[in-house]
């Protein structure tokens, strides 16, 4: 006996219109229970969503380039009885649950349930080094852990793949991008001096210098990690690492093949940029986020393919230093996820300084061409087929989980590289770890750097778990955008009863003063307990102002211990205490009628 079920795309939590990047599974396959039939790609990740039950694929209704929502059918399958259509959990775990007053019960990703891999035999060979924790990767995640071992009494080898340690974040991530995102602010701010009579002049760039600052930045905190690593006795072994045993990492080093054993291990190798299929990315014209850092040039006309963070960042470097930039998104909306009011004042900016942006709209075609990249484009605003000097492609990044032989130790990692652990880090193999982008979303480093310090406590013996009950995320762009906690997109998309408290910076004296006033500071609080749940903040230094927010949502505080608590004056952290005073009805700075 057969029936047909649904398979239908699991919560996505405020991500609304995602689009599909990758087909898995075509009509006519019979599939496995957990297997993979599609790849959504959402801000900052990728995510598959699985079949439900063994089956066979009756019909697809998506494919790539659509957006799909929670509950959304994306396909039929044929399967021997009856079973329920509920929708299938996806690999990759949300965040920190943000609901009120609920701590986090596990933040990592759920990989799909299946028959783990059965470990390879040890390699009988001597080791060229032993250790009690080896470290995988030395991103942000893998020095923190490292060096938090270190520091309780453990003998610990870090394995980097590159020259210097601190992984993608730091030598071709957040780092550099940010220090090109200074000199982008500088010149803007030149720009708008002469608002109020100052006049520097058209900014003159010298890219070798520009490339030098960016470098400079980059390899003093390289140096300053060495030296740590250094200081804690830390070995760092420089190679490309692969697990061969449950016990053992080899790594090709440039001396050959070294043995790294050890008592445990902490997997934090991170992610890479997605290449999207079927573009010539044998041109260096086609770039991914990586390329781009390297600002071989400022191109007359640039296309950003993705509206994310990523991708917007670096938009607003190459605008700054004088390229024509052209944005193209596939959802509704810039940045998806972020509450569309917090996105308004950014993309109302970037519509005055763009030569464009195009929303629902994807790219079906990119051809090289001697004078340039010709872009063909599909949907409802998409313009007309275009060259373009150089193409961004800042699509999301994939886990690194797949790439490091994890199942010869036995862990179980899921076909798009994410890697199951409880809240202590640990995998399904308990004296080996993972941590960071491979995990699970949100792919950020600050969330790595907390994980990494958990996987090491535990590793070294100590009672630790991962229970942050938010996690924020930041775009520096201009006017930077930040959120943390529960989104007023999310708050209605569940029902829950919050209240909203938001204060323009229109009305703050510091904003008006350095001529910013297009953001606000916006507060949700649970109606019942008056705890703040959520925050939204776009403005300038939004991304250092949401850190107040984050602990206030960790301590439990309530409206009135935001808003009696004194802000200096005149600054834009005020706007978070009047955002409280906005929803207490207390506020003074704005005249708001009662209703």
């Amino acid at each position: 006996m057969s029936s047909e079920i649904e398979i239908k795309v699991p919560d996505l939590g405020a991500d609304k219109n995602v689009p599909v990047i990758e087909m898995l599974a075509k009509v006519g396959d019979v599939v496995k229970k957990d297997q993979g039939l599609i790849t959504l790609e959402s801000d900052k990740a990728t995510m598959e969503v699985p079949s439900s039950h063994d089956g066979e694929l009756l019909s697809l209704t998506v494919t790539i380039g659509d957006s799909v929502n929670s509950g959304d059918v994306i396909a039929r399958l044929r399967v021997s009885s009856k079973v329920s259509d509920a929708p299938a959990p996806i690999p990759a775990a949300p965040a920190a649950p943000t609901a009120p007053a609920t701590p986090a019960t596990a933040t990592a990703a759920t990989a799909a349930p299946g028959t783990a891999p059965v470990a390879a035999a040890a390699s009988g060979k001597a080791a060229d080094f032993n250790c009690q924790i080896a470290v995988l990767g030395s991103g942000p995640g893998g020095y923190t852990a490292a060096f938090r071992a270190a520091d309780l009494g453990q003998d610990v080898i870090l394995i980097e793949r590159y020259a210097d340690i601190g992984g993608v974040c730091l030598n071709v991530g957040c780092i550099p991008s940010k220090a090109l995102l200074h000199a982008a602010k500088v010149i803007d701010e030149a720009r708008h001096a002469e608002d109020f009579g100052v006049n520097f002049g058209a900014a003159k760039i010298d890219l070798d210098k520009l490339r030098g600052y960016k470098q400079k930045v980059v390899k003093q905190l390289n140096g300053g990690l060495a030296g740590m690593a250094k200081a804690r006795k830390v070995r760092v072994v420089t190679g490309v690492g692969r697990f061969i045993s449950a016990q053992e990492i080899e790594v090709q080093t440039a001396e050959g093949a070294k043995i790294v054993r050890f008592e445990n291990a902490i997997i934090a190798a991170g992610s890479q940029a997605v290449k999207l299929p079927g573009l010539p990315w044998g041109d260096p014209r086609l770039m991914d986020s990586t390329d781009a850092l390297e600002l071989a040039e400022v191109p007359k006309s640039l296309l950003v393919l993705g509206g994310g963070i990523i991708g917007l960042e670096m938009a607003c470097v190459y605008d700054a230093l004088g390229s024509q930039v052209t944005v193209v998104e596939l959802s509704d909306q810039l940045m998806p996820g972020a509450d569309p009011d917090l996105v308004r004042p950014l993309q109302q900016r970037l519509a005055k300084r763009y030569a464009g942006i195009y929303l629902k709209t994807k790219v079906t075609a990119v051809e090289a061409q001697k004078k340039g990249l010709k872009v063909t484009f599909e949907g409802e605003q998409a313009p007309e087929p275009k060259l373009y000097d150089r193409v961004l492609v800042a699509v999301g990044r994939s886990p690194n989980g797949g790439k490091i032989n994890a199942e010869a130790a036995g862990v179980q990692v899921s076909e798009r590289g994410f890697i199951a652990v409880d809240r202590q880090m640990r995998t399904n193999v308990p004296h080996i770890f993972a941590i960071g982008d491979l995990v699970g979303q949100p792919m950020l480093a600050h969330k790595a750097t907390h994980e990494g310090k958990v996987a090491a406590e535990v590793a070294a013996g100590h009672k630790s778990e991962f229970v942050a009950r938010v996690i924020p995320s930041v775009a520096y762009t201009d006017p930077e955008i930040a959120w943390v906690g529960v989104s007023e997109t999310e708050a209605k998309a569940k029902g829950l009863k919050v209240g909203v408290g938001k204060f323009p910076l229109a009305a703050s004296g510091r904003a008006i003063g350095i001529g910013r006033t297009e953001g606000f500071t916006k507060l949700l609080f649970d109606e019942d307990s008056h705890k703040v749940i959520g925050a939204g903040i776009v403005g300038p230094n939004a991304g250092d102002l949401i850190a107040e927010v984050g602990l206030a949502i960790e301590m439990g505080a309530e409206a009135a211990d935001i808003g009696l608590t004194i802000h200096p004056h005149p600054t834009l952290s005020e706007s978070v205490a009047m955002a409280a005073e906005v929803y207490e009805g207390t506020i003074t700075d704005l005249y708001l009628p009662k209703k």
